[in-house]
């Protein structure tokens, strides 16, 4: 039988990707100052596909029995932990950032979790920050969980753009193991997103969706509402065959609990649009 030119040519050329079915999670930070009860109520409702729990002073993130609790009651898994490595959660946990990842990866593990975000060390933590690369490199070798390091931004002080972290706020040059990932954050540092997405490559684990104005603040609008080529990410994600999970970290502070329903339900509509695009 003589096979078509065509198909020929198609079994010689490489084939073409299909798009991968990624997971849609909701961060509890998306719903605070609510609770991390309220997130997984929302994620619940809304048809998010699981839930990245923000370790914080709140106990409940801290509890793993709890979260466990929480994931039988409302059917949505724990997808992520986010290392309480904020200003805000600076005494959880101890003050020793790399502490503070063993414990999240602890988390991770009891509740089924693929990924630890964390962040670089701040300025002032120098003794972490002198081994921090190699330190979460070796954890990442004992561990199945994806310890993912998050990029951040520069801040101003007294007019002018301040690095706030060390080594850098960017954490590719570093070469960890893996990266998170957000894109409020490119905003804010004045990266292009795609860009980002391309250098962390293979090592890429995790994102954190949410939309930013370009002001240099952190401000995780909800996705399509900013200038961060948002839909362009989440295309190239799924016709890549990313192997992780996309978060939406959006902000909702000061709104009505209608006004956040209705903020979180644009996010995870536009997340599926996107990661459904053909």
């Amino acid at each position: 039988m003589t096979v078509p030119r065509d198909a020929r040519r198609r079994a010689d050329g490489p084939e073409p990707v299909e798009p991968a079915h990624i997971r849609i999670g909701l961060s509890t930070s998306s719903v605070f100052p609510g609770s991390a009860v309220q997130a997984f109520e929302a994620a619940s409702a809304l048809g998010y596909d699981g839930v990245e729990v923000m370790v914080t002073a709140e106990r409940l993130t801290q509890d793993a029995d709890r979260l466990a609790e929480l994931v039988a009651q409302h059917g949505v898994p724990v997808l992520s932990v986010h290392s309480p490595c904020l200003l805000v959660s600076a005494r959880v946990w101890g003050t020793d950032p790399l502490g503070k990842i063993v414990r999240s990866v602890d988390l991770a593990e009891r509740l089924g979790a693929g990924v630890v975000v964390a962040h670089p060390p701040f300025v002032w933590q120098r003794a972490a920050a002198a081994s921090f690369v190699e330190a979460v490199t070796e954890l990442s070798e004992r561990t199945a969980v994806r310890i993912a390091v998050e990029n951040m931004f520069p801040v101003r002080v007294a007019g002018a753009l301040v690095n706030t972290y060390r080594p850098h706020w960017n954490p590719v040059p570093s070469g960890y193991p893996w990266y998170t990932l957000d894109l409020s954050h490119t905003a804010a540092s004045g990266v292009d997103a795609p860009t980002m997405a391309a250098a962390m490559g293979d090592r890429l684990a995790h994102v954190h969706l949410a939309d930013g104005s370009g002001a240099a603040r952190d401000e995780h609008l909800v996705p399509g509402r900013g200038v961060v080529p948002c839909g362009e990410v989440l295309s190239g994600l799924a016709h890549s065959g990313y192997p992780g999970s996309v978060v939406l970290e959006v902000s909702t502070r000061g709104r009505t609990p209608e006004q956040r329903e209705l903020d979180l339900t644009e996010a995870i509509t536009f997340a599926r649009w996107h990661l459904d695009a053909p």
